[in-house]
């Protein structure tokens, strides 16, 4: 795949965003190749596009199909394996969201849950135990809002988006 220098760029600029994200970059670029990739790519093909090692490219896919992100296809008569993202931004978004609510946020509302009942038995400050008790109360909200507008339909979730802060036109007025 001969790629232009916007394409470049974006796989660049994925692979930085990686770092951030807290994902190793040359994950990130792989996941960025595919997502561009008109069609699905097979492992030596990545490999040569991007410059990267087999083993390296192999570890990302693995680590990718793990997260959701990538998916595998054969060709009849092709013994290789091809793969590709997520083509819909919608449905990426979404499997982006839900794995860093069961990696990351999930697990901190069980870790305060934990915390909050061990302070209740202990000699924890009642102040301490507020400030802890605010927290897992707003995180909670924060899951409960996200976990019901995930059950909605896709077109009232993208109105719910579209619609932004103009939502609080059809709210109460509050002060």
């Amino acid at each position: 795949m001969q790629l232009s220098p916007a394409m470049q760029d974006f796989i660049l600029h994925w692979g930085e965003m990686g770092t951030k994200w807290g994902v190793n970059r040359s994950v990130a670029q792989i996941h960025a190749l595919l997502h561009l990739s008109p069609k699905p790519m097979a492992a030596d093909e990545i490999c040569e596009t991007l410059n990267l090692a087999r083993s390296n490219v192999s570890t990302g896919i693995k680590e990718l199909q793990g997260w959701k992100l990538v998916s595998v296809s054969r060709d009849l008569g092709d013994r290789r394996d091809k793969f590709h993202s997520i083509r819909d931004m919608f449905d990426l978004a979404n499997v982006v969201i839900e794995g860093r609510r069961d990696r990351e946020f999930a697990p901190t509302i069980a870790a305060l849950e934990k915390v909050a009942a061990e302070a209740e038995g202990d000699t924890t400050p009642a102040a301490i135990k507020a400030r802890m008790s605010e927290t897992l109360e707003t995180m909670q909200m924060f899951d409960k809002w996200y976990t019901d507008v995930a059950k909605l339909p896709r077109g009232v979730q993208l109105a719910a988006l579209k619609l932004g802060a103009r939502i609080a036109r059809v709210l109460p007025k509050s002060s």
